[in-house]
């Protein structure tokens, strides 16, 4: 604590502050500029009477997203697949009730329009939650392509049912040899083995909801959340392995992808379009939020802050995480909370961390 205090005083003093507002109980949080870490630690605690260290197992809900993501940009590397086929050419149940010209591409970035599926995770198993979503007709008056909204989990049940189609491999075992493993990630799943689960269990952090003006603890630690693989959800690890991953991006870390890859996946494929989901225009890469300043950086859900430069990416997690590079100031930044406060208190205590971040580092 008194080396994070050291060299982000203003950052650590908002984490304090929310501990004492009752909005977390403990943060996380990693930070390197130029491939040197500057942070990698934790603030209060994870459980009761348990402090949140820079080892403690964190779930990283929706920030976890863009993993799955690159492993379909791997098979793309491999010839395995390309971005612009249907979901159809893998899936073939997939293509009914309007959905038939639905591509990889159009559930990258989020204008796919099969939001509402119930996934049942995680009560029901993986075959049963692709069934749920086969079935489901698109949205009413939604253009493929062109509408744009956020989905939550259902297109990442997809993504992760084509890298199981294409390998021959369980979605959670194939994450960890193509994606974690390579990149030096081995305390991140998505989707623990009960085995790993058993043996680290102590080590998993609680999350908490405000409810009611108190602080309520989920069960999003139990063995149901933590086995059951979600790839829209349910990535947990060290915040630091999800800074490893942008560093890998940002060519500072271990290669494991094409720099045009990564550029194309970076790129603004949705641009200025009012989103159904967050409320807001925000633009997308593909599995990427690209910064989206430019509608109102005080406004804007999941961004980076006003600090960030215009071609900073990466991905929020609910109401808890965010993580993402500014390749301008050759930066990553990782964080997660154990409490989910609400909409509007998380996202004025996001803006205001990742602020104080820039300020600390005098890179304002």
């Amino acid at each position: 604590m008194s080396a994070l205090t050291e060299r982000l005083p203003a950052t650590c003093q908002l984490i304090l502050e929310g501990i004492e507002n009752e909005l977390h109980t403990g943060m996380q949080l990693y930070i390197s500029q130029r491939g040197e870490i500057v942070a990698d630690g934790g603030v209060g605690e994870a459980r009761p009477g348990v402090s949140m260290t820079a080892e403690t197992i964190n779930l990283w809900l929706s920030a976890g997203k863009p993993l799955t993501a690159m492993a379909i940009a791997r098979l793309c590397e491999q010839g395995q697949l390309r971005l612009d086929d249907r979901v159809t050419r893998f899936i073939p149940e997939f293509g009914i009730h309007g959905k038939e010209s639905i591509t990889l591409l159009h559930i990258l970035n989020h204008t796919a329009g099969f939001r509402p599926v119930d996934t049942g995770w995680p009560e029901v198993n993986w075959e049963e939650s692709i069934r749920r979503i086969c079935a489901a007709p698109l949205e009413e008056n939604w253009q493929i392509g062109i509408t744009a909204g956020y989905h939550v989990s259902s297109s990442w049940f997809i993504l992760g049912e084509i890298l199981q189609r294409i390998t021959g491999e369980p979605y959670p075992q194939l994450m960890r040899e193509r994606v974690l493993e390579p990149l030096g990630m081995s305390k991140s799943w998505l989707g623990m083995p009960a085995d790993v689960y058993e043996q680290n269990q102590e080590q998993i952090a609680y999350v908490y909801q405000r409810d009611k003006g108190e602080m309520q603890l989920t069960d999003w630690h139990d063995a149901e959340h933590c086995i059951t693989p979600s790839p829209g959800g349910n990535a947990r690890g060290p915040i630091r392995e999800l800074g490893r991953f942008y560093e890998c991006l940002l060519n500072q870390g271990t290669p494991l992808f094409e720099p045009q890859t990564v550029d194309t996946m970076i790129d603004r494929h949705r641009e200025g379009e009012f989103d159904l989901t967050l409320q807001h225009k925000v633009d997308y890469g593909l599995g990427f939020i690209v910064n989206s300043n430019r509608y109102g950086a005080a406004t804007v859900p999941y961004g980076f802050g006003k600090y960030a430069s215009e071609a900073s990416f990466g991905h929020g997690g609910s109401q808890s995480s965010i993580a993402f590079a500014d390749p301008e100031h050759e930066l990553v930044v990782a964080v997660v909370a154990n409490g989910r406060p609400g909409e509007p208190r998380h996202q004025r205590r996001a803006r205001e961390i990742n602020e104080a971040i820039y300020e600390d580092l005098h890179l304002v």
